[in-house]
């Protein structure tokens, strides 16, 4: 699902000055917010251009906030302002032609195939 025009408080638009940065994938870095193990977790994802994030399964919905640049996947571009919803079980693989910033929270952590 896809729902343009995202409207945030104003504090969730960039990452606070106080999270440190870790790489995730090649060219994906993470500043999390929490991150239960084996649980729920949230998280602001930047992807550099041409970034991948290779095939995986949520066992959980996802939920992204597109906040800068566009992200995309196998059913569709989400540019900024997209709000994406992924259903548990959705099977996937995401890319940033152009680079982006997103907020995730995941139900569960994704299981990478």
């Amino acid at each position: 699902m896809n729902a343009p025009n995202l409207h945030l408080p104003l504090g969730l638009h960039q990452p606070p000055a106080d999270l440190e940065w870790s790489p995730l994938r090649p060219g994906v870095d993470a500043a999390w917010i929490y991150q239960e193990e084996g649980g729920s977790a949230a998280a602001y994802l930047r992807y550099e251009p041409g970034a991948e994030v290779p095939w995986h399964r949520h066992p959980a919905p996802e939920h992204i906030f597109v906040l800068e640049g566009a992200q995309e996947d196998e059913h569709g571009r989400y540019p900024a302002g997209s709000v994406v919803v992924n259903p548990a079980g959705t099977l996937h693989t995401v890319r940033s032609p152009e680079g982006c910033l997103v907020l995730v929270v995941w139900g569960r952590q994704v299981e990478f195939v």
